[in-house]
């Protein structure tokens, strides 16, 4: 793993820990294992969020998702992936996402940002095909943003 990918999700494990305890954020889907995440994008570092085209405010969020194929090691290998996001806030409020993908050395994950508002729940929802595949994946969560 390299030095920038390390850097940019470094301050997410810091700050997934104490909030998301109870949650995951990854799904065994039989060959493939999808990590998520969604967090306001104030939580990253300026030239990171910088790096990565991804707008740091308290009012945004960002979501972040990578694929990877198991294999006989415990890491997996990161494949590409064709991800449509959606984003639904409890009055049926709907997020415009397009997810990017961002690649660097053997890493691939798919990012995207967008508007928050204080104790804003949103749904979201993610099709997933893995490239080289024939299988499509649906995965749901759900996470509430604060931005006091």
């Amino acid at each position: 793993m390299n030095l920038k990918l390390i850097s940019f999700l470094l301050p997410l494990l810091f700050f997934i820990t104490p909030l998301q305890a109870d949650s995951e954020h990854s799904q065994d889907l039989g060959d493939y294992i999808v990590h998520y995440n969604a967090l306001p994008t104030e939580v990253l570092q300026s030239d990171i969020a910088q790096q990565y085209g991804i707008t740091r405010s308290k009012f945004r969020g960002f979501i972040t998702v990578s694929v990877l194929k198991k294999t006989s090691d415990a890491n997996g290998k990161a494949v590409k992936a064709k991800i449509s996001a959606s984003a639904i806030n409890l009055n049926q409020q709907s997020k415009a996402l397009s997810l990017r993908p961002v690649e660097e050395g053997s890493s691939i994950y798919y990012v995207d940002d967008f508007r928050i508002s204080n104790q804003e729940t949103l749904n979201f929802k993610l099709q997933i095909k893995p490239e080289n595949s024939d299988k499509n994946f649906t995965i749901s969560f759900r996470q509430k943003f604060f931005t006091n």
